[in-house]
């Protein structure tokens, strides 16, 4: 049985609870990532141990695919794929273009997702047929808008500078072809192209939890989401979201090189 919007309301709720108290207070920070620097904060923590919780009491027979505490049962038909905060860097920088992320995978498919941003009141969410949206904007059934020239597009991506070698080559050739391109708005990027607000997303390096959420958003807002050769991103890695099926074509074509 899948759950209902209520219950991703519910843990979308005890993972507010856990953040939005912790944000723009100067948290404690720890860095995951030797030679380097991947924060983690009491927040990310304390946030997905929340949503656990609440998905073992009430679908103890579920998998669960989280940033901060494991895996459990990766094997099994639903798989939950968390990321408690995505967009830590932003979180700890004041910034509120985090988000707290909820998949729920079937048979290793996104059929479900969520992306909540407290801090604005914003929520999205898709139910398995349509993206809705609740917020400050009222609430809205989402769509991605139309758009089938590159010259036109407005794209985004998290960071420039996470591109190397090839990726590097590839993502500033497709950025030269674009109208306008912005950077740094981490999954709140995607819930934009959702929305219908841009109508591209890049990125690379990314881990399931960081997309999982956000597939069954851009799909059933009528957008499009892959890799860069035109599989499916549920596992991660390289991945463009785009809002029409010529402008996903046309992008594409440059990404696989």
């Amino acid at each position: 049985m899948l759950p209902d919007r209520s219950f991703f309301d519910r843990l979308a709720d005890a993972a507010k609870a856990e953040t939005l108290p912790r944000f723009r207070i100067g948290t404690s920070v720890v860095n995951k990532l030797e030679g380097g620097f991947d924060p983690v904060t009491e927040a990310d923590q304390s946030a997905e141990a929340a949503i656990r919780a609440l998905i073992e009491e009430n679908f103890p027979g579920h998998g669960i695919l989280g940033e901060e505490h494991g895996n459990v049962g990766l094997d099994r038909e639903y798989v939950w794929v968390i990321d408690p905060i995505d967009g830590t860097r932003a979180f700890i920088s004041g910034l509120p273009v985090w988000g707290t992320l909820i998949g729920l995978y079937r048979n290793g498919d996104a059929v479900m997702g969520l992306m909540d941003q407290p801090f604005t009141g914003e929520r999205f969410f898709a139910d398995g047929k349509q993206a809705l949206y609740r917020g400050p904007d009222g609430d809205k059934v989402l769509s991605t808008r139309t758009c089938d020239a590159l010259s036109d597009a407005v794209l985004f991506t998290t960071s420039p500078h996470l591109y190397t070698g090839d990726n590097k080559t590839r993502f500033e050739a497709l950025q030269d072809k674009v109208r306008l391109f912005r950077y740094g708005c981490d999954c709140y990027a995607f819930a934009l192209l959702a929305a219908g607000h841009v109508d591209l997303v890049i990125e690379c390096g990314l881990k399931p939890y960081d997309v999982g959420g956000l597939i069954p958003l851009i799909e059933q807002a009528g957008g499009i989401v892959t890799n860069w050769q035109g599989g499916p991103a549920e596992m991660g890695g390289e991945v463009i979201a785009a809002g029409s099926a010529e402008l996903h074509a046309q992008a594409l074509e440059i990404l696989k090189g």
